[in-house]
């Protein structure tokens, strides 16, 4: 559960801090690509999403994008093995020797035994931890079904929490915004099924061997920011 003290926000981590591997957890809208791009900015260590890795496959006609897109044109789901085989890929560049932040991976429970196997045959010295973003479900709702976003620099924005200065444009770049075809409610109630059946074992799995940490994600995006700071920290700290 979160912690009363979350109710005011710690002081941001300090410079040196490298909080080394860590994964994003938290249900469609929770703000996980935000903190993403913040821990990014705090840590100098690189966002690894799977969508983004899997659409860059795809984009250059890698053997493994073909294969991807021959079964997501079928409207099948991209096996494990596959996404699997993706993220390694990814994991062996150098960018990440300091650290990263997963989003979106791993999503089940047998990539998150696969990540650990994996993990634990590479030079990685500190252990993957997993933060749980939790924000309540209308309030989700409203940030999917209201989110835009620009094709250019990626600035998330919110018809209701969040709007650009000029409707439909991105303040940065003038370019249209994009409303994503699965930000509807029916396609979001189909999407938190799915997310509470398939990621229930993910968040069992790092809980049981204590690289979990549950943050509240309702409270303004910088005082979201300093609870995950602060409970990676804690993690790492708790691990040495």
């Amino acid at each position: 559960m979160t912690s009363e003290s979350a109710v005011h926000p710690p002081a941001p981590a300090a410079s040196k801090f490298l909080p080394g591997p860590v994964l994003l957890l938290g249900a469609p809208g929770v703000g996980k690509g935000t903190q993403a791009q913040r821990l990014m900015a705090d840590f100098g260590i690189p966002q690894i999403s799977t969508g983004d890795i899997l659409r860059d496959n795809i984009a250059r006609g890698t053997e493994l994008g073909r294969a991807a897109k021959g079964l997501m044109d079928q409207g099948q789901l991209v096996p494990d093995e596959m996404v699997n085989d993706m993220v390694k890929a990814r994991l062996e560049q150098t960018d990440v020797e300091r650290g990263y932040i997963l989003d979106g991976y791993p999503r089940t429970l047998g990539q998150a035994e696969w990540l650990d196997r994996f993990l634990s045959l590479s030079d990685e010295k500190s252990p993957l931890v997993a933060i749980n973003i939790q924000v309540d479900e209308q309030e989700l709702l409203r940030r999917i079904t209201g989110r835009r976003i620009c094709p250019v620099c990626k600035t998330i924005y919110n018809i209701y929490s969040k709007p650009p200065k000029h409707s439909g444009v991105c303040d940065n770049e003038g370019s249209p915004l994009q409303h994503r075809s699965d930000d509807t409610e029916n396609a979001f109630i189909e999407r938190m099924k799915a997310y509470n059946s398939l990621t229930a074992p993910v968040i069992e799995h790092y809980s049981k061997q204590g690289r979990f940490r549950d943050v509240v994600g309702y409270r303004p995006v910088e005082e979201v920011t300093a609870f995950i700071e602060s409970a990676l920290r804690e993690l790492r700290k708790a691990g040495e």
